[in-house]
């Protein structure tokens, strides 16, 4: 199961209003048991865009990536995990607290 240790977001600009709703882009810190296929040595970190749109909300893309190089990572979340990031950032937006 993915921990979410840290985060940060960023309201991604759309000067020509070609995006329907808002965008943001997260970068969440994992936590990842050492048993599991996502475990870095060095580290693991998701970058989300995530979309706040009237009538729904959701993940557009993320990518997987190393904490120390960087390096992106080709393993696909399984539906589970996905949920996990979808929830936080929808509970992140929820609360008020980024424009």
């Amino acid at each position: 199961m993915l921990t979410i240790t840290e985060y940060s977001v960023e309201f991604i600009k759309d000067p020509f209003g070609i995006l329907a709703g808002k965008r943001y882009e997260f970068i969440l810190d994992l936590d990842v048991p050492d048993d599991d296929e996502l475990y870095q040595e060095l580290g693991v970190y998701a970058r989300v865009i995530y979309s706040l749109e009237e009538s729904a909300s959701r993940i557009v893309r993320y990518e997987l990536r190393e904490r120390s190089t960087d390096r992106y990572l080709e393993i696909e979340l399984e539906d589970e995990e996905l949920a996990v990031l979808a929830d936080f950032c929808r509970e992140q937006l929820a609360s008020g607290e980024i424009n």
